[in-house]
């Protein structure tokens, strides 16, 4: 959700700080801000509401010059989207602090500081921390012992990075339930909520664990556990560069990131399928003694990774005849699941921060011995804490709606039907003709991406405020993806149905203002669709239609708009089906002029419930 960055060093930080900010934006965001220690021992704060550049400007008109910052990137929790609400909050001139996550008990310590005679300048949950920290250092503590005291009194999530004037060159940084890197770099030290706030000055991290708390100054860092004891924890190179996290020659960073599919679906295949086979080794060490094990499989996960796990769901039981249930995570932490000891347990995210899935995997961590994790971060907490990974091999994702992120999921996820599958029965030729469709997919989706079709129709949409999407089968989380993206950057009420429960509802919504778009591969249930779209056309709705090649479509005569779609097989046709959705609402977007890669109140990465 919100972006930190924090930096030490024996030069100006404001550049820094602020580069850091724009490489967060993709985040989500409404506010932004910046506090450094400046030459005379003094905080300087400048903050805004809206983009970064807002506040770029703002200070170009009144420079910040300090060797010591925090800075911030904020998605509004507690408080609407003010300059008074925005981070970094400042306590009586002396302590500075920027903060990602909830702080749960905050009415109450805002309650004893008021009686202490603490002021409040937000509605904010983060202002308690500062003052919290502030309280302890008048008790005559040091500000890492300060910021120590005052985490044991917070309930909730946390990542933290404070600053004080009584102590110009120290930063301390700490984190609970939502991520933080250290950035090292030559002589000065440097804090992010992600590696690609600090590319362009270094590509050696830290990433710190559940509970730690870093002591960083410009000539040292010392980290400590949870339990206060000094440890030592690895530093990673980041393979990502700085262009890769660059638009390139592309108008967004979605559009980019779908072109990038025919190149990530090929690596997500290399070294994973060997004659026909996939490889079970893929999953990490141990993996086959687990999948000989496994007799059912629970998979957690949110958003448009919950649509993959929906997908993987029919894959799972009509390929590898196992028994799946998929559950949203925010749903599944809050209950009492009966998870069996056969179970695997597979947790789906691109970010690997997402706060309820993570939390869903804790809750279960004494219940299962089975834990495999789908993500595309290596480094994130979810990776850490499962037993098995799967890393989907999509390169950094910027745009908040998901796109290569999501079909290469599907892609893990097929594999790992497949190494389940040949245990249950799964024929050879049957996971090799998969296998050979999944290497034949990035060169079709090429193909497909050359095309200006879906272009052409985005125009009919422009005007548009509601939407529906119908598939059947394995194509109805498909339908479910579509509409998602569709609602989420070009703000269009749209639902998906199985098409199958039209009359049930749904079909009261039809007439000529409401377009309903369908997915129609060949895969026995095509005709039945089609039946299902004839009971719209009856009603003069507009229908726009990605049917295979294949299918017959002219008996639905020509107020239906068909994109005809290269022949594939059924099994795979879900990865195919949800690129041209993708392209609609990008170019939807684009005709409406939303704001494509960072809309409205959403965020890439939400790391807070």
């Amino acid at each position: 959700m919100c972006g930190i960055v924090g930096a030490v060093a024996e030069r100006n930080v404001t550049p820094i700080l602020l580069e850091g900010l724009r490489r967060l934006e993709y985040r989500g965001y409404d506010s932004a801000g910046i506090a450094v220690i400046n030459d005379a021992a003094c905080i300087e704060r400048i903050r805004r509401v809206g983009k970064v550049e807002n506040l770029s400007e703002a200070i170009s008109r009144h420079p910040l010059k300090g060797f010591t910052g925090i800075a911030h990137t904020r998605w509004a929790t507690h408080g609407e989207p003010a300059e008074r609400n925005a981070h970094p909050h400042v306590c009586n001139n002396q302590v500075a602090v920027v903060h990602n996550g909830i702080i749960e008990n905050h009415a109450d310590l805002r309650h004893k500081q008021k009686a202490m005679g603490y002021k409040f300048t937000s509605e904010t949950d983060t202002e308690v921390v500062g003052h919290q920290v502030e309280f302890y250092m008048k008790q005559g503590n040091d500000l890492l012992a300060s910021v120590s005291k005052s985490i044991a009194d917070f309930e909730g999530a946390y990542a933290l990075g404070v600053v004080s004037t009584s102590e110009p060159s120290r930063l301390i940084a700490t984190r609970s339930g939502s991520p933080l890197v250290i950035g090292i770099g030559f002589g000065e030290y440097f804090i992010a909520s992600d590696v690609a706030a600090l590319l362009p000055v270094t590509q050696r991290f830290i990433f710190l664990e559940e509970g730690d708390i870093a002591d960083i100054r410009r000539e040292s860092l010392a980290i400590y556990d949870s339990k206060g004891n000094k440890v030592e924890r690895d530093i990673r190179t980041s393979e990502l560069t700085v262009d890769a996290v660059s638009r390139g020659e592309f108008r967004h960073y979605m559009l980019k990131e779908i072109h990038e599919q025919p190149t990530v679906l090929g690596e997500s295949l290399q070294g994973r399928v060997h004659a026909g086979h996939a490889l079970d080794n893929a999953f990490g060490a141990g993996a086959a003694e687990v999948f000989d094990k496994v007799k059912r499989v629970q998979i957690i996960a949110c958003g448009t990774s919950y649509h993959a796990g929906m997908v993987a769901r029919y894959w799972l039981e009509s390929l590898a005849k196992i028994p799946c249930n998929v559950e949203v995570a925010s749903e599944f932490r809050y209950r009492e699941p009966v998870v069996t000891d056969d179970t695997l347990v597979i947790t789906i995210s691109q970010s690997g921060e997402t706060a309820d899935t993570l939390a869903a995997l804790r809750s279960l961590q004494n219940k299962t011995p089975y834990s495999l994790s789908i993500c595309n971060v290596p480094e994130s907490s979810l990776v850490r804490e499962s037993k098995l990974v799967l890393m989907t091999r999509a390169g950094p994702e910027i745009g908040v709606a998901s796109t290569k992120a999501f079909t290469t999921q599907l892609y893990g996820l097929m594999l790992l039907t497949l190494s389940l599958g040949r245990r249950h029965g799964m024929s050879a030729e049957t996971e090799s003709r998969i296998v050979e469709n999944l290497q034949r997919l990035p060169t079709i989706i090429d193909k497909l991406l050359q095309s200006q079709d879906v272009e052409i129709w985005s125009d009919n949409f422009k005007d548009t405020h509601n939407a529906l999407f119908l598939g059947r089968g394995v194509q109805y989380p498909i339908a479910m993806e579509g509409a998602l993206k569709l609602k989420e950057i070009s703000y269009i009420h749209a639902e998906a149905y199985a098409a199958g429960e039209l009359k049930h509802g749904p079909l009261a919504l039809v007439d000529a203002e409401m377009p309903v778009i369908a997915v129609i591969p060949k895969d026995g249930l095509q005709d039945k669709l089609k039946s299902n779209l004839q009971e719209v056309l009856a009603r003069n709705g507009q229908v726009y239609v990605f049917a295979d090649e294949r299918i017959d479509m002219s008996d639905l005569g020509t107020s239906c708009h068909v994109i005809a779609l290269p022949a594939i097989d059924p099994e795979v046709a879900p990865i195919l089906y949800a690129v041209p959705l993708q392209l609609l609402a990008y170019h939807v977007a684009v005709r409406k002029g939303t704001d494509v890669d960072q809309p409205r109140n959403l965020a890439k990465s939400v790391t807070v419930e």
